[in-house]
């Protein structure tokens, strides 16, 4: 017997194993599934809600996916194999619940279990993503699902601009861009979305035009009109997600509650002179519910309107610094990868370099629970 052979049968021995419908069921439970087979192997499809990291990477990544070493992790390869060997690296990584499911995918399909494909990038997009691609949280299978997501930016501001272009370059398949505003000159020291030659056109129309001359495949639906209470359901309810960048109160109730009805998440961003917000509400967490709403945060702030970056100035940079924040929570709310800002604020002092992070908690007395309670 090779050493490899003996060092199989000594797995076999160690590390439990579980049939293909077992972890199914484990995996309603909360348990994770964890498929280590590389790229290639998984083009013929992976287990539905499987984490996907390849077994060579697998020691550089796991314990941002998985960072706590005492859930029950199942393993799985193409037969079963492979995974032991891979269950084996994860115990000498400090995890101690972790078992291989006997026969791999292979069995996985045999049993009738839910898999799927996944969706082929075609030249054009793989050039174009390439460097996502190569990172093992996203790869083609997270590229296809920015690809399919629609994202509604609320303003082509300065806070819209860089979310809508990092978006865009990043392959959110579709942005919907709200701003009933025109381009005017003084918008140009921070709304890098607009140029002189788009001074006086509607902003919408000058968005579409710029996130097209960046990625001609992003599909921009405008809505050139103001949100209020009669259109903000209507508008919302086409979206998988909502970013906030408009700058009065009444708007910003207005898609709170919106999005609170269509059970989406909300990427809220402010910025006042030197200093910004960002936060993530109404967002589901699977062990603590629903994240605090910006009513639980500004309760009493209906009837005060602070002043706008028109009246009280703001650096020019201050909402690129933001609004790249806010780009980056969608992306990770989209790939479902990471740790949200939800339930936490993260405060930004440009003139002193520094972040602070506030915890937010729901309020028991805040109307967003009555929403959440039907």
């Amino acid at each position: 017997m090779s050493l490899k052979q003996q060092r199989l049968e000594k797995l076999r021995r160690e590390i439990p194993q579980i049939s293909p419908q077992a972890a199914f069921e484990k995996m309603q439970s909360g348990a994770s599934l964890l498929d280590v087979r590389e790229p290639m192997s998984r083009q013929q499809g992976s287990p539905d809600n499987a984490l996907q990291l390849s077994r060579s990477f697998l020691e550089l990544v796991v314990e941002t996916s998985l960072p706590d070493p005492a859930q029950l992790v199942m393993m799985l390869c193409d037969s079963g194999m492979c995974s032991l060997f891979a269950a084996d690296d994860m115990r000498r990584l400090g995890y101690t619940n972790v078992v291989s499911i006997e026969g791999g995918f292979s069995a996985w399909k045999a049993a009738g279990l839910p898999w799927s494909a996944p969706v082929e990038l075609d030249d054009e997009a793989r050039i174009r993503y390439s460097r996502h691609l190569l990172i093992p949280e996203i790869g083609e299978q997270g590229q296809a699902q920015l690809l399919a997501s629609k994202v509604l930016i609320l303003g082509a501001g300065g806070l819209g601009s860089p979310v809508a272009l990092y978006l865009a370059s990043a392959g959110v398949g579709t942005l919907g861009i709200v701003d009933n505003d025109v381009v005017e000159r003084s918008n140009l020291q921070r709304q890098i979305l607009h140029d002189e030659a788009s001074v006086g056109m509607p902003k919408t129309e000058s968005a579409r035009s710029r996130i097209h001359g960046i990625n001609p495949s992003i599909q921009v639906i405008t809505h050139a009109q103001r949100l209020n209470a009669e259109n903000a359901d209507k508008i919302v309810s086409a979206y998988d997600l909502v970013i906030d960048g408009s700058d009065n109160l009444e708007t910003r109730y207005c898609i709170n509650d919106a999005c609170l009805q269509a059970g989406l998440p909300l990427i809220y961003g402010a910025i006042f002179q030197f200093q910004g917000q960002v936060s993530v509400f109404n967002y589901q967490t699977t062990d603590a519910g629903l994240s605090a709403c910006y009513r639980c945060l500004f309760k009493d702030a209906e009837n005060t309107q602070p002043p706008t970056c028109s009246e009280a100035g703001v650096l020019g940079v201050l909402p690129g610094v933001i609004g790249t924040l806010q780009a980056t929570e969608a992306l990770k709310i989209l790939l479902k990868i990471g740790t949200p800002l939800a339930g936490r604020l993260l405060s930004y002092d440009a003139l002193e370099a520094s972040f602070r992070e506030i915890r937010l908690q729901p309020d028991p007395a805040c109307r967003c629970r009555e929403v959440t309670a039907l």
